[in-house]
């Protein structure tokens, strides 16, 4: 009986530290790298590999100043001016971003302002984002420096504004390009072939912007004078986990990002990586225990009415009652008794009503 009670004890000790430490776990993935570290900055999240110092993010790339003195507090990137507005951990930062602009008047050019983005470790999505330019006598640039030797633009005339459509930007007052894949830089210049000389009661100023596809929708009332000079952009860009690809990284298992139920995805700009849960798996995938296990059952129904969900690790199982057959589950074959048992229910039915 000693023997007997003494394994008991034992197993009830062991289920009592299992539970013990995975409601730890699940307790953990509520923050970041440790408890101290910030969650929020204003209206925004801030997600490990991100961070606001220490060990709260995972290099210095990764760095967000959150600054108090604004009401709600806004984030921005490493300690430069650049507000973050969203940040997402498949891989994508979203930012505001200025624009280029050119004014004139009947003596010429009146004011100016030329806008350059330098990013070291983050990407501008290109096909997330495009690069437009208004104005009826303008043409545009954005071009890349610092190492990355790129140009491209776009054209935009009119004879006035009547000959211009709300909505259009194929340019007639409005162009739009895209922007090359795997850019880290940009510098936009707005110049033009007259001066706007023959536009000018109409169309005073050029203007040039990076912005996602659906942030900006042309009216012809913006040639007339709309104020960019204090308008910033959503700009989406791509972030990675270092330089080396999945099998690089997998080599060094002290410092691969990627935890538990997580695989790592190689990055489309042959540069670092993005860590992601398995299917079946939800939650922050740097982080220890960070991808818990979904439960179908509650988050899905998805086993028809006959069945019993039974949640498993990283997927679900629809359980038929005893002499059905089929999976169970609502979009696959359901639950149904054999045709044999089917046709004998029918007979007995028709007997009885005989």
């Amino acid at each position: 009986m000693g023997l007997i009670r003494s394994v008991v004890l034992i197993v009830q000790l062991v289920i009592l530290l299992n539970a013990t430490s995975a409601a730890k776990a699940t307790a953990a993935v509520a923050y970041q790298a440790n408890s101290s570290c910030q969650s929020r900055c204003g209206e925004v999240s801030i997600p490990y590999p991100f961070g606001t110092g220490g060990d709260c993010n995972v290099s210095k790339h990764f760095f967000i100043t959150c600054n108090t003195s604004f009401t709600p507090s806004k984030a921005f990137l490493t300690t430069s001016s650049i507000e973050i507005l969203d940040i997402s951990l498949d891989g994508q930062l979203r930012i505001l971003a200025d624009g280029s602009y050119d004014c004139y008047n009947k003596s010429g050019a009146t004011r100016n302002f030329r806008y350059w983005l330098q990013l070291g470790k983050f990407f501008i999505n290109n096909t997330r984002n495009k690069f437009t330019a208004i104005g009826c006598d303008t043409y545009a640039r954005v071009e890349g420096f610092s190492g990355q030797r790129y140009a491209t633009g776009c054209l935009s005339l009119c004879n006035n504004i009547n000959d211009v459509s709300n909505g259009s930007c194929s340019g007639i007052g409005c162009c739009q390009t895209s922007i090359p894949k795997g850019v880290k830089s940009y510098n936009i210049t707005t110049e033009s072939y007259e001066n706007h000389a023959d536009v000018l009661p109409e169309n005073p100023c050029s203007y040039a912007f990076v912005a996602e596809n659906d942030n900006y929708t042309f009216y012809t009332s913006d040639l007339r004078g709309f104020d960019f000079k204090d308008k910033l952009f959503p700009v989406t860009l791509d972030w990675t986990i270092g330089q080396k690809s999945c099998k690089e990284a997998k080599m060094d298992t002290k410092s691969f990002a990627c935890k538990k139920n997580s695989k790592c995805i190689d990055s489309e700009h042959n540069s670092g990586y993005i860590c992601k849960c398995f299917e079946g798996y939800d939650g922050n995938p740097y982080l220890p225990n960070g991808c818990q296990d979904i439960n179908e059952c509650e988050t899905m129904s998805p086993c028809d009415g006959t069945a019993t969900c039974i949640n498993l690790n990283g997927t679900y199982d629809c359980s038929c009652p005893p002499n059905y057959e089929g999976d169970g589950k609502k979009n696959g074959t359901g639950c149904s008794l054999p045709k044999k048992d089917q046709s004998k229910r029918s007979l007995l039915i028709d007997v009885a009503l005989g």
